[in-house]
């Protein structure tokens, strides 16, 4: 497995988020089209208050994002990860992942951590098992894309795991 860094996201890391963001299945993982350097400036900041989101990193080069946010007055919070094509298969997102929990965890507190993938998407189904998340149950027709429903699988894992 590679070893894998987290930090603060940065303005210069402006270009990784752009190419990150032409790969066709994650494009939808900005809530609007990263087409431009500035599109890429703005996810980047769009990240202040909303959560806390991580470069990964793998040989100092930035191959990933994972983040928690939605953070409740429970003490949950919602986790997302990605991982560019290139770096995929190596054990990036799954490590980056556990690490996001255990700071999550650790340094901000939280007691309860979710995540959810669609049901055909077993490589994602790996990732959230890999990094300490059990499976709770399906949630039928949760997503739509392009006019086709898809069921997703909901993951958690608590802080005493």
């Amino acid at each position: 497995m590679t070893a894998v860094k987290l930090r603060e996201w940065r303005e210069d890391d402006a270009p990784a988020v752009f190419r990150a963001f032409q790969a066709p299945d994650l494009r939808r993982q900005a809530p609007w089209p990263v087409v431009t350097l500035k599109d890429a400036m703005g996810w980047i900041a769009s990240w202040q208050g909303a959560g806390h989101a991580f470069a990964v990193t793998s040989d100092d080069q930035v191959v990933g994002n994972v983040a928690v946010a939605r953070i409740d007055d429970h003490d949950n919070g919602w986790v997302s990860y990605w991982v560019v094509p290139e770096a995929r298969g190596r054990g990036i997102a799954a490590a980056a992942t556990d690490l996001l929990a255990r700071w999550a965890f650790e340094e901000r507190g939280l007691y309860r951590l979710e995540l959810g993938h669609r049901t055909n998407n077993p490589a994602s189904c790996r990732v959230a098992t890999k990094a300490g998340f059990r499976p709770e149950g399906i949630e039928r027709g949760k997503l739509c894309y392009d006019g086709v429903r898809y069921d997703v699988e909901r993951h958690a894992r608590l802080a005493g795991d």
